[in-house]
């Protein structure tokens, strides 16, 4: 139990789209995932203790549209 204990993080998230670890900064209300640029909105139950609220759904929805987009068109860009 103490080795599991050990290998938690606290105030780290995880991107709910490609599940990269993700740190935000203290307060921030957004977050972006360096690997697949989701944007997620954030709370916080404490000051060190964020959690994902949901998607910022301008940003992801025009992120989808645009692959399906480039999907349609034979992956061109």
């Amino acid at each position: 139990m103490e080795a599991t204990a050990k290998g938690r993080t606290i105030g780290a998230l995880r991107c709910l789209n490609c599940y990269e670890r993700i740190v935000p900064k203290i307060g921030e209300k957004t977050l972006k995932c360096p690997k697949c640029q989701f944007e997620w909105r954030l709370y916080w139950i404490d000051p060190d203790l964020p959690r994902i609220r949901g998607p910022v759904w301008d940003v992801n929805k025009r992120m989808a549209e645009e692959a399906m987009k480039n999907k349609s068109q034979g992956g061109k860009k």
